[in-house]
């Protein structure tokens, strides 16, 4: 049955003009794994908590070179690679997230050709950034790196792979039944970085300019930076691959894990684990980190895999419904493998190496006084005594960043806050000042206004009798 879904399938495949023939095959051989079953389950006995040797404390790190020639022998084998595939469509976005302005009008992108202009400038080397974007970014993308024609850095774009989404009650792909819009097609998960560096020549690109490392990171990550100890530790430690895992909170307990299992490291995501373990997984007490999606490669390791097709990652199945069809899109994650190269090790790291922006809560944190922008970097105020951000949750008004922005005359000071939640028809004046737990709801179909210059202690504010 699985073999004629699939001869199918290639069929039908076969005759899809829209992609290459490198995608053709990725996605058949994808296809082809996850019919045959081949999935591994993990036994649950056999997990080990990593030591110290494989989930290395950043503390434990040498202090990298202070010679300025030294330090730029190091960061000349580096490139610096960015996930640019993200649609910002959750906060009310066209295009890629990116291009969502942060801080000072500047967008992710602005902060992170800046941040490897300055690195560059201040070392004299030569750290190239790459972004990979998916199907539905690239035009948009070719067009914002346009404005960075005159920087002092190389910047290099390729697509990540295409592939078609099978309509799942007849298993054949929907741009072959007609659909050959956008919506017919998906990307495949982070995973296909590797096969996207080989199959676009960025990765023999790289490899012809003496770079050997490449540190890959999702682009609305701000705390995502070149850090000098962890370049310095892989080169001379000769480590094929690095995930920066950090302690993990209530707010992370669905994050993946990296655990020690048949002699080597792993990443253990939620959906790998047996229903009756979940809530062991989750907890913070046995599992005390998670995946940052930071990522620090060894480039002739990445081509030697791919070389041999021995990058055979967990398949992500993701159903979904589109225009009243049930698809079927089949991804991998780039984290998964680790599993693959040799050497590979986690480096346990600080928090504030993850700072990722995915809805307009964490807009509001980098946006305050809770950070300061040097160079490009979001550096955290020193005046937060408490070592976590506070939490923020906003209504449904404040989800779209354009609503989120018109809501606010300028962000209020946050460095004193524990909570704040906002809920309903809710505008905040300037210069205002939220310290401890703050909840705010507005009555249904009632605009309730903070006043200019408001400070709010450990309040419950309901109306504007509670001001």
């Amino acid at each position: 049955m699985a073999d004629e879904k699939l001869a199918k399938l290639r069929e039908a495949v076969a005759g899809l003009t829209q992609i290459s023939d490198n995608e053709k095959s990725g996605f058949l051989s994808l296809v082809a794994r996850y019919l045959s079953g081949e999935e591994e389950h993990v036994e649950w006995g056999k997990i080990h908590t990593p030591t110290d040797e494989v989930v290395v404390p950043y503390d434990a790190l040498e202090a990298p070179p202070q010679d300025m020639e030294e330090t730029k022998k190091l960061l000349n084998k580096l490139a610096v690679l960015k996930l640019n595939g993200g649609l910002g469509t959750t906060m009310g976005c066209t295009g890629p997230k990116s291009v969502i302005e942060v801080r000072n009008g500047f967008t992710f992108l602005d902060l992170i050709v800046i941040q490897i202009e300055s690195l560059n400038k201040k070392y004299g080397s030569n750290v190239p950034l790459l972004l990979m974007n998916s199907f539905n970014t690239h035009e948009d993308t070719l067009k914002i790196v346009e404005k960075y024609a005159n920087s002092s850095i190389e910047i290099h774009t390729f697509n990540q792979s295409q592939y078609p989404r099978v309509v799942a009650d007849e298993f054949l792909p929907w741009p072959s039944k007609g659909k050959t819009c956008k919506d017919g097609w998906y990307p495949p998960g982070h995973g296909d970085i590797f096969p996207s560096l080989m199959n676009s020549g960025k990765l023999d690109l790289l490899l012809s300019l003496g770079k050997e490392y490449v540190f890959i990171a999702n682009s609305d990550n701000l705390g995502a930076i070149v850090d000098m100890k962890i370049l310095n530790h892989l080169i001379h430690k000769q480590n094929e691959y690095c995930m920066e895992v950090t302690p993990k909170t209530l707010a992370d307990v669905k994050g993946g894990t990296l655990i020690s299992y048949e002699e080597r490291v792993q990443l253990l995501e939620i959906a790998q684990v047996p229903d009756e373990h979940v809530n062991e997984f989750k907890s913070i007490e046995k599992f005390k980190i998670f995946n940052t999606n930071n990522l620090w490669v060894n480039l002739k390791a990445i081509k030697r895999l791919v070389e041999a097709d021995a990058l055979k990652m967990e398949i992500i199945p993701n159903p979904k419904e589109v225009d009243g069809v049930k698809v079927l899109q089949l991804e991998t994650a780039a984290g998964a493998a680790i599993r693959f190269f040799d050497h590979a090790i986690g480096i346990n790291v600080p928090r504030s190496r993850f700072l990722p922006v995915k809805a307009t809560s964490d807009l509001q944190l980098v946006q305050s006084d809770l950070y300061t922008l040097v160079d490009g970097f979001v550096t955290r105020n020193p005046a937060r005594t408490n070592a976590s951000n506070p939490s923020i949750e906003l209504g449904p008004e404040f989800k779209k960043v354009g609503c989120f922005l018109g809501h606010f005359k300028s962000i209020p000071s946050i460095v004193e806050l524990d909570s704040l939640k906002v809920s309903g028809d809710v505008w905040f004046g300037s210069s205002i000042t939220l310290k401890g737990k703050v909840t705010i709801t507005a009555k249904p179909g009632v605009k309730l206004e903070i006043p200019d210059g408001a400070v709010i202690e450990n309040k419950d504010i309901n109306g504007p009798e509670d001001l």
